[in-house]
């Protein structure tokens, strides 16, 4: 489901999901090096919010995601940028080709028990991981009024703050302890950006016409009475880990 209501909101995907923080970027472009000289892949691109980020460092930044919908976009949208068809668990990337890997908003969708030894097979050793998400700020009363009107409808969707990407790359041998950082940051919407934003998530977009239309109704209510634009609150949470070598005569995989 989250493939196709991605594939079918990339446009709204665009419009309505924040960038991030200049102050995170620069952070995780110095804590992994990322630079003139050094190739960096942006995994589970989308339509490039982070991939247009990392072109001014002087990298060569090369973008892999496997939506055709949002690729078209990536395209257009960031052209210096090398654009390539592929999934975190199958990598069109030469083993040790890359200094670091970005990962935004996605690598909660991974298979840990693919994605980790792939992601390691490409990096050079000493090579670092970087993780990014926009979550959002539920001590935001419009956030947690957002949630609690969305929630009914996510059903299984894995959503980042369930933590469940963590514990398997925490016991990865194939990686080092986390680094993190975190910084505020504020999206400038209007009613009908907010609606956008929650259209933009993979289980409202992948709801009947009738049903999604009723649901963007209600979230445009939640504004009534605010001043526009408004500050629609998050905190950008962001990992850095590098890549462990393999003992001699181990296997690599995911978890020890």
């Amino acid at each position: 489901m989250a493939a196709a209501g991605f594939g079918a909101a990339a446009d709204v995907y665009e419009r309505a999901r924040p960038s991030y923080p200049a102050d995170a970027v620069a952070w995780l472009v110095e804590r992994a090096g990322i630079g003139p000289g050094a190739t960096v892949a942006d995994v589970g691109a989308g339509t490039g919010k982070l991939t247009r980020l990392l072109v001014p460092t002087g990298a060569r930044v090369v973008a892999v995601e496997p939506l055709p919908e949002m690729r078209e976009r990536l395209l257009r949208l960031v052209p210096q940028a090398q654009v390539l068809d592929g999934t975190a668990e199958s990598l069109p990337l030469e083993d040790a080709s890359v200094e670091a890997i970005t990962v935004a908003q996605a690598f909660h969708w991974f298979d840990p028990d693919r994605a980790l030894p792939e992601l390691h097979r490409v990096l050079r050793p000493g090579g670092a991981l970087v993780l990014i998400w926009n979550s959002r700020d539920l001590d935001d009363p419009l956030q947690q009024a957002l949630e609690d009107l969305l929630s009914p409808y996510r059903n299984d969707v894995i959503a980042q703050s369930y933590g469940v990407w963590r514990p398997p790359l925490d016991s990865s041998p194939l990686f080092g302890p986390l680094e993190e950082a975190r910084f505020p940051y504020a999206q400038r919407l209007t009613a009908d950006g907010l609606a956008e934003r929650a259209e933009s998530t993979s289980f409202v977009a992948a709801l009947p016409d009738d049903e999604r239309a009723a649901l963007l109704e209600r979230v445009r209510a939640l504004t009534h009475g605010r001043e526009e634009p408004f500050d629609f609150n998050y905190v950008t949470e962001v990992y850095v880990t590098e890549t462990v070598p393999p003992r001699r005569g181990e296997t690599v995989s995911a978890t020890s």
